[in-house]
Protein backbone atom coordinates (compact mmCIF):
# COMPACT_ATOMS: atom_id res chain seq x y z
CA UNK A 1 0.00 0.00 0.00
CA UNK A 2 1.36 3.44 -0.92
CA UNK A 3 0.65 6.71 0.82
CA UNK A 4 0.76 10.23 -0.62
CA UNK A 5 3.07 12.67 1.15
CA UNK A 6 1.38 15.98 1.93
CA UNK A 7 3.12 19.28 1.14
CA UNK A 8 4.24 21.27 4.22
CA UNK A 9 1.77 23.65 5.85
CA UNK A 10 2.45 26.09 8.71
CA UNK A 11 1.35 25.39 12.28
CA UNK A 12 1.80 27.07 15.64
CA UNK A 13 1.25 26.10 19.26
CA UNK A 14 1.07 28.61 22.13
CA UNK A 15 1.18 27.93 25.86
CA UNK A 16 -0.64 29.92 28.50
CA UNK A 17 2.73 31.12 29.84
CA UNK A 18 3.29 32.99 26.56
CA UNK A 19 5.66 30.55 24.84
CA UNK A 20 5.03 29.99 21.11
CA UNK A 21 6.45 27.20 18.93
CA UNK A 22 6.13 27.09 15.14
CA UNK A 23 6.39 24.07 12.89
CA UNK A 24 4.70 22.10 10.12
CA UNK A 25 1.06 21.08 10.19
CA UNK A 26 -0.40 17.63 9.64
CA UNK A 27 -3.82 16.21 10.30
CA UNK A 28 -6.87 18.46 10.24
CA UNK A 29 -6.78 22.17 9.44
CA UNK A 30 -8.30 23.49 12.66
CA UNK A 31 -7.67 24.85 16.15
CA UNK A 32 -7.28 22.60 19.21
CA UNK A 33 -7.29 23.98 22.76
CA UNK A 34 -6.80 22.06 25.99
CA UNK A 35 -4.42 21.03 28.74
CA UNK A 36 -0.99 20.04 27.42
CA UNK A 37 0.94 17.00 28.69
CA UNK A 38 3.74 14.77 27.44
CA UNK A 39 3.93 11.00 26.94
CA UNK A 40 7.22 9.11 27.19
CA UNK A 41 6.15 5.94 25.34
CA UNK A 42 8.36 4.92 22.42
CA UNK A 43 5.57 3.03 20.62
CA UNK A 44 1.80 2.96 20.60
CA UNK A 45 0.85 6.42 19.37
CA UNK A 46 -2.42 5.07 17.91
CA UNK A 47 -3.45 3.61 21.27
CA UNK A 48 -2.67 6.97 22.89
CA UNK A 49 -4.71 8.87 20.31
CA UNK A 50 -7.76 6.67 20.85
CA UNK A 51 -7.55 6.40 24.65
CA UNK A 52 -10.57 8.29 26.11
CA UNK A 53 -8.42 9.21 29.13
CA UNK A 54 -6.85 11.94 26.95
CA UNK A 55 -10.12 13.79 26.35
CA UNK A 56 -9.55 17.52 26.77
CA UNK A 57 -5.76 17.31 26.38
CA UNK A 58 -3.02 17.97 23.83
CA UNK A 59 -0.24 15.37 23.85
CA UNK A 60 3.47 15.87 23.16
CA UNK A 61 5.40 12.71 22.29
CA UNK A 62 8.96 12.59 23.67
CA UNK A 63 10.01 9.88 21.20
CA UNK A 64 11.19 11.54 18.00
CA UNK A 65 9.81 9.46 15.11
CA UNK A 66 6.03 9.25 15.02
CA UNK A 67 3.83 7.92 12.22
CA UNK A 68 6.29 5.45 10.69
CA UNK A 69 4.09 2.37 11.29
CA UNK A 70 0.83 4.01 10.21
CA UNK A 71 -2.50 3.10 11.78
CA UNK A 72 -4.81 0.08 11.66
CA UNK A 73 -8.25 -0.86 13.08
CA UNK A 74 -6.91 -3.49 15.50
CA UNK A 75 -4.91 -1.00 17.60
CA UNK A 76 -7.77 1.41 18.34
CA UNK A 77 -8.58 1.60 22.06
CA UNK A 78 -12.00 3.16 21.37
CA UNK A 79 -14.11 4.26 18.44
CA UNK A 80 -12.46 7.65 17.87
CA UNK A 81 -9.55 10.01 18.59
CA UNK A 82 -10.17 11.90 21.83
CA UNK A 83 -7.28 14.29 22.33
CA UNK A 84 -7.39 17.94 21.16
CA UNK A 85 -4.00 18.09 19.44
CA UNK A 86 -0.86 16.04 18.73
CA UNK A 87 2.70 17.39 18.90
CA UNK A 88 5.77 15.53 17.58
CA UNK A 89 9.39 16.13 16.59
CA UNK A 90 9.41 14.11 13.35
CA UNK A 91 6.22 13.13 11.54
CA UNK A 92 6.36 10.29 8.99
CA UNK A 93 3.64 10.75 6.37
CA UNK A 94 4.56 7.63 4.37
CA UNK A 95 4.45 4.67 6.79
CA UNK A 96 6.01 1.30 6.04
CA UNK A 97 4.45 -1.58 7.99
CA UNK A 98 2.58 -4.69 6.93
CA UNK A 99 -0.25 -3.92 9.36
CA UNK A 100 -0.79 -0.32 8.21
CA UNK A 101 -4.21 0.48 6.74
CA UNK A 102 -3.76 4.23 6.73
CA UNK A 103 -1.44 7.00 7.84
CA UNK A 104 -1.37 9.00 11.06
CA UNK A 105 -2.11 12.21 9.14
CA UNK A 106 -5.15 10.63 7.48
CA UNK A 107 -6.52 9.48 10.84
CA UNK A 108 -6.17 12.93 12.40
CA UNK A 109 -7.65 14.57 9.31
CA UNK A 110 -10.68 12.27 9.41
CA UNK A 111 -11.16 12.90 13.14
CA UNK A 112 -10.76 16.69 12.97
CA UNK A 113 -7.63 16.80 15.15
CA UNK A 114 -4.64 19.09 14.41
CA UNK A 115 -1.02 17.98 14.54
CA UNK A 116 2.27 19.87 14.54
CA UNK A 117 5.75 18.54 13.72
CA UNK A 118 9.23 19.99 13.53
CA UNK A 119 9.20 21.69 16.92
CA UNK A 120 11.75 21.32 19.70
CA UNK A 121 9.84 18.76 21.75
CA UNK A 122 12.69 18.42 24.26
CA UNK A 123 12.44 22.11 25.14
CA UNK A 124 8.65 21.91 25.28
CA UNK A 125 8.69 18.86 27.54
CA UNK A 126 11.18 20.51 29.89
CA UNK A 127 8.90 23.53 30.11
CA UNK A 128 5.90 21.35 31.01
CA UNK A 129 8.01 19.39 33.50
CA UNK A 130 9.35 22.52 35.21
CA UNK A 131 6.22 24.69 35.14
CA UNK A 132 3.58 21.97 35.42
CA UNK A 133 0.25 21.50 33.67
CA UNK A 134 -1.06 24.45 31.67
CA UNK A 135 -3.38 25.06 28.75
CA UNK A 136 -2.22 25.37 25.15
CA UNK A 137 -3.69 26.26 21.78
CA UNK A 138 -2.55 24.47 18.61
CA UNK A 139 -3.51 25.88 15.21
CA UNK A 140 -3.00 24.34 11.78
CA UNK A 141 -5.41 26.90 10.28
CA UNK A 142 -3.45 29.57 8.32
CA UNK A 143 -6.01 32.16 9.44
CA UNK A 144 -5.25 31.48 13.14
CA UNK A 145 -1.47 31.64 13.39
CA UNK A 146 -1.01 34.85 15.36
CA UNK A 147 1.06 34.04 18.44
CA UNK A 148 -0.53 36.57 20.81
CA UNK A 149 -4.03 35.50 19.84
CA UNK A 150 -3.16 31.84 20.41
CA UNK A 151 -1.68 32.64 23.82
CA UNK A 152 -4.91 34.38 24.76
CA UNK A 153 -6.94 31.36 23.57
CA UNK A 154 -4.84 29.14 25.82
CA UNK A 155 -5.20 31.46 28.81
CA UNK A 156 -8.97 31.79 28.44
CA UNK A 157 -9.63 28.06 28.10
CA UNK A 158 -11.15 26.35 31.16
CA UNK A 159 -9.03 24.13 33.38
CA UNK A 160 -9.71 20.40 33.62
CA UNK A 161 -10.09 20.81 37.40
CA UNK A 162 -13.66 20.17 38.49
CA UNK A 163 -14.93 19.35 34.98
CA UNK A 164 -16.92 16.20 34.24
CA UNK A 165 -15.22 14.82 31.14
CA UNK A 166 -16.56 11.31 31.79
CA UNK A 167 -20.00 12.46 30.64
CA UNK A 168 -18.48 13.06 27.19
CA UNK A 169 -16.80 9.66 26.81
CA UNK A 170 -19.04 7.11 28.54
CA UNK A 171 -21.34 4.83 26.53
CA UNK A 172 -24.99 5.78 26.09
CA UNK A 173 -26.49 2.36 26.78
CA UNK A 174 -25.32 -0.95 28.30
CA UNK A 175 -23.71 -3.41 25.90
CA UNK A 176 -22.11 -6.85 26.02
CA UNK A 177 -18.38 -7.25 25.27
CA UNK A 178 -17.14 -10.69 24.22
CA UNK A 179 -13.90 -10.09 22.26
CA UNK A 180 -10.72 -11.59 23.71
CA UNK A 181 -7.09 -10.90 22.86
CA UNK A 182 -6.56 -10.26 19.16
CA UNK A 183 -4.95 -13.35 17.63
CA UNK A 184 -2.45 -11.28 15.67
CA UNK A 185 -0.84 -10.18 18.91
CA UNK A 186 -0.12 -13.67 20.22
CA UNK A 187 0.49 -15.29 16.83
CA UNK A 188 1.50 -18.94 17.08
CA UNK A 189 2.45 -18.77 20.76
CA UNK A 190 0.58 -21.18 23.05
CA UNK A 191 -2.29 -19.57 24.93
CA UNK A 192 -3.70 -20.50 28.31
CA UNK A 193 -7.40 -21.35 28.01
CA UNK A 194 -9.75 -18.91 29.72
CA UNK A 195 -10.64 -20.03 33.26
CA UNK A 196 -13.90 -21.83 33.88
CA UNK A 197 -16.60 -21.41 34.98
CA UNK A 198 -17.56 -18.13 33.34
CA UNK A 199 -18.27 -15.30 35.78
CA UNK A 200 -20.61 -12.34 35.26
CA UNK A 201 -19.02 -8.89 35.41
CA UNK A 202 -20.47 -5.39 35.15
CA UNK A 203 -17.89 -2.86 33.91
CA UNK A 204 -18.56 0.82 34.53
CA UNK A 205 -17.46 2.85 31.51
CA UNK A 206 -15.70 6.03 32.61
CA UNK A 207 -13.74 5.95 29.31
CA UNK A 208 -12.82 2.28 29.15
CA UNK A 209 -10.04 1.00 26.88
CA UNK A 210 -10.77 -2.01 24.72
CA UNK A 211 -7.72 -3.93 25.89
CA UNK A 212 -9.02 -3.86 29.46
CA UNK A 213 -12.22 -5.50 28.27
CA UNK A 214 -10.23 -8.04 26.25
CA UNK A 215 -8.14 -9.08 29.24
CA UNK A 216 -11.20 -9.33 31.49
CA UNK A 217 -12.79 -11.60 28.89
CA UNK A 218 -9.60 -13.69 28.74
CA UNK A 219 -9.92 -14.19 32.51
CA UNK A 220 -13.28 -15.88 32.03
CA UNK A 221 -15.62 -12.95 32.62
CA UNK A 222 -18.81 -12.37 30.66
CA UNK A 223 -18.66 -8.58 30.50
CA UNK A 224 -21.60 -6.17 30.41
CA UNK A 225 -20.45 -2.55 30.00
CA UNK A 226 -22.71 0.12 31.51
CA UNK A 227 -22.71 3.95 31.48
CA UNK A 228 -20.90 5.87 34.21
CA UNK A 229 -24.06 6.78 36.13
CA UNK A 230 -25.81 3.41 35.83
CA UNK A 231 -27.69 3.01 39.13
CA UNK A 232 -26.34 0.58 41.68
CA UNK A 233 -29.70 -1.18 42.01
CA UNK A 234 -29.81 -1.72 38.23
CA UNK A 235 -26.33 -3.24 38.38
CA UNK A 236 -27.38 -5.60 41.18
CA UNK A 237 -30.42 -6.59 39.12
CA UNK A 238 -28.01 -7.97 36.50
CA UNK A 239 -26.80 -10.40 39.21
CA UNK A 240 -23.09 -9.94 38.55
CA UNK A 241 -20.36 -11.80 40.36
CA UNK A 242 -18.21 -8.64 40.43
CA UNK A 243 -17.93 -4.99 39.36
CA UNK A 244 -15.15 -3.25 37.46
CA UNK A 245 -14.44 0.52 37.48
CA UNK A 246 -12.64 1.69 34.34
CA UNK A 247 -10.06 4.30 33.42
CA UNK A 248 -11.18 7.69 32.14
CA UNK A 249 -10.28 11.37 31.70
CA UNK A 250 -9.88 14.37 33.93
CA UNK A 251 -10.53 15.23 37.55
CA UNK A 252 -12.09 12.37 39.54
CA UNK A 253 -13.72 14.82 41.94
CA UNK A 254 -15.53 16.45 39.01
CA UNK A 255 -17.32 13.30 37.81
CA UNK A 256 -20.97 13.94 38.62
CA UNK A 257 -23.16 11.38 40.38
CA UNK A 258 -20.66 8.51 40.43
CA UNK A 259 -19.33 8.47 43.99
CA UNK A 260 -22.68 7.51 45.62
CA UNK A 261 -23.06 4.65 43.13
CA UNK A 262 -19.58 3.29 43.80
CA UNK A 263 -20.02 3.77 47.56
CA UNK A 264 -23.18 1.64 47.37
CA UNK A 265 -21.49 -1.07 45.29
CA UNK A 266 -18.41 -1.09 47.55
CA UNK A 267 -20.38 -2.29 50.60
CA UNK A 268 -18.70 -5.70 50.50
CA UNK A 269 -21.41 -7.73 48.83
CA UNK A 270 -19.58 -7.72 45.48
CA UNK A 271 -15.86 -7.72 44.62
CA UNK A 272 -14.76 -4.45 42.99
CA UNK A 273 -11.64 -3.78 40.92
CA UNK A 274 -10.69 -0.30 39.65
CA UNK A 275 -8.06 0.96 37.22
CA UNK A 276 -6.79 4.56 36.94
CA UNK A 277 -9.84 6.88 37.20
CA UNK A 278 -11.75 3.91 38.63
CA UNK A 279 -9.05 3.65 41.31
CA UNK A 280 -9.37 7.35 42.13
CA UNK A 281 -13.17 7.21 42.30
CA UNK A 282 -12.99 4.16 44.58
CA UNK A 283 -10.57 6.09 46.81
CA UNK A 284 -12.96 9.05 46.95
CA UNK A 285 -15.88 6.75 47.70
CA UNK A 286 -13.95 5.29 50.65
CA UNK A 287 -13.52 8.77 52.12
CA UNK A 288 -10.21 9.79 50.60
CA UNK A 289 -9.27 12.88 48.62
CA UNK A 290 -7.34 13.45 45.41
CA UNK A 291 -4.88 16.10 44.30
CA UNK A 292 -3.54 17.26 40.95
CA UNK A 293 0.03 16.29 40.15
CA UNK A 294 2.53 18.81 38.80
CA UNK A 295 2.72 17.28 35.31
CA UNK A 296 1.22 13.83 35.80
CA UNK A 297 2.42 10.38 34.81
CA UNK A 298 2.05 9.62 31.10
CA UNK A 299 4.07 6.86 29.49
CA UNK A 300 5.17 3.24 29.56
CA UNK A 301 8.19 3.43 31.86
CA UNK A 302 6.92 4.25 35.37
CA UNK A 303 8.27 2.06 38.22
CA UNK A 304 5.51 0.75 40.49
CA UNK A 305 6.29 -1.34 43.56
CA UNK A 306 3.97 -3.98 44.99
CA UNK A 307 4.22 -3.37 48.73
CA UNK A 308 3.28 -6.96 49.62
CA UNK A 309 5.93 -8.68 47.51
CA UNK A 310 8.48 -5.93 46.94
CA UNK A 311 8.23 -6.64 43.23
CA UNK A 312 8.78 -3.64 40.95
CA UNK A 313 6.86 -3.56 37.69
CA UNK A 314 7.55 -1.14 34.86
CA UNK A 315 4.08 0.27 34.36
CA UNK A 316 2.04 2.06 31.74
CA UNK A 317 0.46 5.14 33.30
CA UNK A 318 -1.76 8.00 32.18
CA UNK A 319 -3.12 10.24 34.90
CA UNK A 320 -2.87 13.79 36.19
CA UNK A 321 -4.40 13.25 39.64
CA UNK A 322 -3.53 10.99 42.57
CA UNK A 323 -5.25 9.68 45.69
CA UNK A 324 -3.80 11.19 48.87
CA UNK A 325 -2.45 8.43 51.11
CA UNK A 326 -3.00 10.37 54.33
CA UNK A 327 -6.62 11.04 53.47
CA UNK A 328 -7.28 7.30 53.23
CA UNK A 329 -5.67 6.74 56.62
CA UNK A 330 -7.83 9.45 58.17
CA UNK A 331 -11.10 8.37 56.52
CA UNK A 332 -11.84 5.58 59.00
CA UNK A 333 -12.03 2.74 56.49
CA UNK A 334 -9.34 0.03 56.92
CA UNK A 335 -7.57 0.60 53.59
CA UNK A 336 -4.04 -0.55 52.75
CA UNK A 337 -1.74 1.15 50.25
CA UNK A 338 -0.69 -1.77 48.05
CA UNK A 339 1.44 -0.09 45.37
CA UNK A 340 3.54 3.07 45.18
CA UNK A 341 5.29 4.95 42.38
CA UNK A 342 9.01 4.84 43.10
CA UNK A 343 9.63 8.14 41.32
CA UNK A 344 7.49 10.26 43.66
CA UNK A 345 5.93 7.88 46.23
CA UNK A 346 2.40 8.60 45.03
CA UNK A 347 -0.31 6.00 45.65
CA UNK A 348 -0.50 3.45 42.83
CA UNK A 349 -2.80 0.91 44.45
CA UNK A 350 -5.14 0.41 47.38
CA UNK A 351 -7.09 -2.48 48.88
CA UNK A 352 -9.66 -2.86 51.64
CA UNK A 353 -8.67 -4.90 54.68
CA UNK A 354 -12.12 -6.44 55.23
CA UNK A 355 -14.01 -6.09 51.92
CA UNK A 356 -13.23 -7.58 48.49
CA UNK A 357 -12.14 -4.26 46.99
CA UNK A 358 -8.88 -3.24 45.33
CA UNK A 359 -7.62 -0.88 42.65
CA UNK A 360 -4.48 0.33 40.89
CA UNK A 361 -3.60 3.72 39.48
CA UNK A 362 -1.57 2.41 36.55
CA UNK A 363 -2.66 0.40 33.48
CA UNK A 364 -1.99 -3.36 33.78
CA UNK A 365 -3.57 -3.83 30.36
CA UNK A 366 -0.81 -1.68 28.74
CA UNK A 367 -1.59 -0.85 25.09
CA UNK A 368 0.81 0.79 24.84
CA UNK A 369 3.40 -0.21 27.38
CA UNK A 370 4.93 -3.23 29.12
CA UNK A 371 2.83 -6.13 30.35
CA UNK A 372 4.63 -6.54 33.70
CA UNK A 373 1.46 -5.82 35.68
CA UNK A 374 -0.99 -8.00 33.73
CA UNK A 375 -1.01 -10.46 36.65
CA UNK A 376 -3.56 -8.20 38.35
CA UNK A 377 -6.34 -9.50 36.12
CA UNK A 378 -5.63 -13.00 37.41
CA UNK A 379 -5.58 -11.66 40.97
CA UNK A 380 -9.05 -10.19 40.37
CA UNK A 381 -10.30 -13.53 39.02
CA UNK A 382 -9.05 -15.35 42.15
CA UNK A 383 -10.68 -12.76 44.41
CA UNK A 384 -14.04 -13.22 42.67
CA UNK A 385 -13.80 -17.02 42.74
CA UNK A 386 -13.07 -17.10 46.46
CA UNK A 387 -15.82 -14.62 47.25
CA UNK A 388 -18.32 -16.58 45.16
CA UNK A 389 -17.31 -19.76 47.01
CA UNK A 390 -18.36 -18.13 50.27
CA UNK A 391 -14.90 -17.37 51.67
CA UNK A 392 -14.38 -14.32 53.83
CA UNK A 393 -11.84 -12.57 51.62
CA UNK A 394 -10.52 -9.03 51.33
CA UNK A 395 -8.75 -7.11 48.60
CA UNK A 396 -5.76 -6.57 50.87
CA UNK A 397 -5.66 -10.26 51.81
CA UNK A 398 -5.54 -11.35 48.18
CA UNK A 399 -2.81 -8.76 47.51
CA UNK A 400 -0.73 -10.29 50.34
CA UNK A 401 -1.39 -13.81 49.13
CA UNK A 402 -3.51 -14.76 52.18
Amino acid sequence: MSFAVSPPRPAAVALADGTVYRGSAFGAETLGVGEICFNTSMTGYQEILTDPSYAGQLVVMTYTQIGNVGVNPEDDESGRVWLRGFLVKEHFDAPSNWRARGSLAELLREQGVPGIAGIDTRALVRRIRDKGFQNAALSTDPAQQDGEALVERARSAPSLDGRDLVADVTCGEPYVWSEGIWEGVVGELPRTPSPEPRLRLVAYDFGVKRNILRLLTEQGFDVTVVPATYPAEATRALQPDAVFLSNGPGDPAGVAGVQPIVRDLADGRLPVFGICLGHQILGLSLGGTTRKLRFGHHGGNQPGQDEATGKVAICAENHGYAVEAQSLREAGEPVAITHVNLNDDTVEGLAHESKPLFSVQYHPEASPGPHDAAYLFGRFRRLVERHKAGESVSGAGVARGD
